[in-house]
């Protein structure tokens, strides 16, 4: 039989803190029944033997599926400047995002 695990209400609290949650009381107190729920099933997944289990990195056999590389056409400098109202010596032109 798994130990109790329980969150202590300073665990909780600093936990929101990190989280930046502004808890009101009852919302503690939901929570730490609940987490402390999850942390008594992850101890009983812990005492379970997976000694002769081998290690499953990869759950679902999912290989890699992403397409090679592969150069196609494409537009032009001029081309894709020409949608825009804001092009200066082929480059896009933008407005400043960092203030100096």
């Amino acid at each position: 039989m798994p130990k109790p695990v329980k969150i202590t209400p300073s665990q909780l609290d600093h936990i929101a803190n990190l989280a930046r949650l502004n808890l009101t009381s009852q919302e503690k107190e939901q929570f730490l029944s609940q987490l402390s729920s999850v942390l008594q099933y992850i101890d009983q997944l812990n005492s379970v033997d997976v000694s002769n289990l081998p290690p499953s990195f990869q759950v679902t056999d999912l290989a890699n599926v992403s397409r090679p590389d592969q150069i196609l056409p494409s537009q032009s400098q001029s081309e894709a400047l020409s949608a825009s109202s804001n092009g200066r010596d082929g480059y896009f032109s933008v407005h400043s995002t960092i203030k100096k």
